[in-house]
């Protein structure tokens, strides 16, 4: 069982910036995929950047030139740089990870007000 704990989550206004973190009980090399995903209130869970331990990246559409993931191999991290927030960034953030099946983390909280 992978255990992940996301962290960074906030408020911020419009045009702001934050950055998550999601730090892993395993080492993060073993893993094939790591992601962010969200989900807003009443809609449902979306990707939103994935990141493969070959170093490939995608990301959504609506993300795309504001959102930058990586991965710190020193702290064992994920990361996810956040630029530009908007209000419908709001959302509670899930950091994924897959090994021999789908890990979640607990989430955190985003929240830009105009």
């Amino acid at each position: 069982q992978v255990q992940l704990v996301e962290s960074g989550g906030g408020s911020v206004q419009t045009g702001g910036s934050l950055r998550l973190s999601c730090a892993a009980s395993t080492s993060i090399d073993s893993l094939n995929f790591m992601g962010w995903y969200r989900q807003a209130p009443g809609k449902q869970r979306e990707m939103v950047a994935l990141i493969s331990n070959m170093g490939s990246r995608n990301y959504a559409e609506f993300v795309k030139g504001r959102f930058t993931v990586s991965v710190d191999d020193v702290k064992n991290t994920m990361d996810l740089q956040m630029n530009r927030l908007k209000p419908d960034d709001t959302a509670v953030y899930y950091c994924n990870a897959f090994l021999r099946g789908n890990h979640w983390g607990q989430g955190t909280q985003v929240t830009v007000s105009s």
